[in-house]
C-alpha cells in the first residue's frame, strides 16, 4: 500500500474527537488502492469549535476530494453541505462529504445502512420486530432511521440526555408516524438492542443496558470499534445472544463510502 504515493495522490480526511479509535484511514486507503484510485485517508483530531474553519479550509484544498466525519461532528458539518441526501435532510447529520461539480460539498449518512447491514449479515431479523436503540447522537439517529426503514414494528429510543432523545423521536416520527417511543436501558421484551452510545470505549465504562434483563433470543449490536469486542457484546454472547460489532458495521459501511466517493472520481 502507498507504493505510488506522490504529489498526485488525492486526499480524504476523517475528522473527530477523539480520533485514535477509528479504522478508516487504513481501511479506506486500502480500498482506494484495490479499486485503482490513487488516494489516502488522513485522520484529523479536531475540537468542535474548530470544525467550521476546518471544513472551509478543506474546501479550498484543490487535492481534497472528500471528508469522513465521526463523533462528535456529524451535525456540525451539515450547514457546510450545499446539497445532501434525503437521510441527511431528515436527520440533520452526515458522516461523509464529497465534491459536487461546482466544488461545493454534498453530504450523506451511511451509519444506519452500515449498522443494519452488519446486523442482517449476522442473522438479525428486523421486519415486524421491536427494537431498542441506546444513544440519540449522529450514529444513533441514522441507525434509528435505518431500523425503521428496514421494517421494525416499534423503535424505543433511550439517551441520557432526554432533550436529545425527544428531538430524535420527533424527527423519526415525521418519517415513520407512530412507531417511535421513549425507551429505557431495560432490554426485556425487545427483539434487537443497538448500542449507538460511546459506552464501552473507555476501560471501566458502565454497560449501556441492564444486562440482567437481556434474553438469549435478543440480537445485540454495537457501534464501538475499539475494543473490537466490547463488554456489551461479550456479556451478550455469554447469555447466548447473536451479535454484531462496530468493526463489522465499519466493514459494511466502507463499501457504501467507497461507492459514494468513486461516483465522482473523474
Amino acid at each position: 500500500m502507498l507504493e505510488n504515493f506522490s504529489g498526485a495522490t488525492r486526499v480524504y480526511f476523517i475528522i473527530g474527537h477523539p480520533i485514535a479509535q477509528v479504522k478508516s484511514p487504513y481501511g479506506m486507503t486500502r480500498l482506494f488502492e484495490e479499486n485503482g484510485k490513487d488516494a489516502i485517508m488522513v485522520p484529523v483530531d479536531i475540537l468542535p469549535d474548530d470544525v467550521p474553519e476546518f471544513v472551509t479550509l478543506a474546501g479550498r484544498l484543490l487535492n481534497c476530494d472528500g471528508i469522513c466525519i465521526t463523533v462528535p461532528h456529524k451535525f456540525a458539518v451539515v450547514p457546510h453541505c450545499r446539497t445532501m441526501s434525503k437521510t441527511t435532510k431528515v436527520l440533520g447529520s452526515a458522516n461523509v462529504m464529497r465534491r459536487n461539480a461546482d466544488h461545493s460539498w454534498h453530504g450523506d449518512m451511511f451509519d444506519g445502512p452500515g449498522h443494519v447491514g452488519a446486523m442482517r449479515k449476522n442473522g438479525a431479523r428486523l421486519e415486524g420486530k421491536r427494537s431498542l436503540l441506546i444513544g440519540a447522537g449522529g450514529a444513533g439517529s441514522a441507525i434509528g432511521l435505518a431500523l425503521l426503514d428496514a421494517g421494525v414494528r416499534e423503535l424505543a429510543v433511550h439517551d441520557t440526555d432526554a432533550r436529545r432523545r425527544d428531538a430524535l423521536i420527533a424527527k423519526l416520527d415525521g418519517a415513520h408516524r407512530g412507531k417511535v417511543i421513549a425507551g429505557s436501558p431495560a432490554p426485556a421484551g425487545f427483539n434487537t438492542v443497538s448500542n449507538a452510545s460511546p459506552a464501552g470505549m473507555k476501560p471501566g465504562d458502565a454497560l449501556p443496558i441492564d444486562i440482567g434483563g437481556l434474553e438469549a433470543g435478543t440480537f445485540v449490536s454495537d457501534v464501538v470499534t475499539k475494543p473490537a469486542v466490547t463488554p456489551l457484546v461479550e456479556a451478550a454472547r455469554r447469555i447466548g445472544c447473536k451479535t454484531s460489532t462496530g468493526i463489522e458495521m465499519f466493514e459494511s459501511e466502507t463499501s457504501l463510502m467507497l461507492d459514494f466517493w468513486l461516483e465522482t472520481a473523474a
